[in-house]
């Protein structure tokens, strides 16, 4: 019988993390849960750590890649799970009944999201991101930014595109647009569904995900709207640096 969710955790050089992240995979209270680990040649004690919890439900393999969207192709690839959630390497589940609730409240639907906490490296909270999931989502949600992380949202697996390598930084914000295109049936979940690990961005990267951020957004929602938008959303960012320097 087939899983009901796959978690797949991609991962590479990451002893400090990964051991909160499979632990919290094994507290999850829904029968049926198959965990994927896709490590990327590790050399530290990550494969060590992903071993010492070794049982049925856990599959791993360790093998270079060509950056974090192969990795995340690799795991759908291999995941046998009715459901896939993307968990990597320092990112835990909100609760460890979660899956269990959100999966409960519509056990067919194709698509189910929620909110997610965002922690640093000691686990402190530091709230929630700062783009959340409407009331009601469908791919045009996404045109003003990602509103639903990885880590919160539970996909059939039969839905799934392969990341496009193409993109180096922003591939994830493309395949979620794209499944969100496929998806029939999507369920708010009401629940904080994932603790997001915080995670710095350099400059030079962050220029390129900019770019192809730009790239994505023109080829699903097309170059006058996608203009129109990134316009609002310099709006929206001018008024978030006032009111946080009214408040300071």
């Amino acid at each position: 019988m087939e899983p009901v969710v796959t978690v797949i955790t991609v991962v590479f050089q990451a002893e400090e993390l990964i051991g909160r992240t499979m632990e919290s995979v094994v507290r999850q209270t829904l029968p049926g849960i198959e965990h994927l680990v896709i490590d990327g040649a590790s050399v530290d004690r990550t494969l060590e750590i992903v071993r010492s919890h070794s049982r049925p439900a856990l599959r791993w393999i360790s093998e270079p890649d060509h950056g974090i969207y192969d990795a995340m192709n690799k795991g759908l690839n291999l995941a046998r799970g009715r459901y896939v959630i993307f968990m990597n390497a320092g990112d835990e589940f909100a609760a460890d009944n979660v899956l269990e609730k959100v999966l409960g409240k519509n056990p067919l639907a194709d698509y189910y999201f929620g909110n997610t906490i965002v922690v640093d490296l000691s686990g402190r909270v530091k709230g929630e991101r700062r783009l959340v999931p409407p009331e009601h989502l469908d791919w045009k949600s996404m045109q003003y930014g990602m509103c639903v992380s990885h880590q919160s949202m539970i996909v059939r697996r039969d839905i799934c595109p392969e990341y496009n390598l193409r993109y180096k930084i922003s591939a994830d914000i493309d395949w979620s647009i794209r499944v969100l295109k496929q998806a029939k049936s999507i369920v708010n979940s009401h629940e904080c569904i994932a603790r997001f690990l915080e995670g710095g961005v350099s400059s030079s990267r962050r220029k390129i995900a900019l770019k192809e951020r730009f790239a994505i957004f023109t080829n699903h929602y097309g170059f006058l709207r996608n203009i129109i938008n990134h316009l609002w959303i310099l709006v929206r960012f001018i008024i978030h640096r006032i009111t946080r320097k009214s408040m300071t």
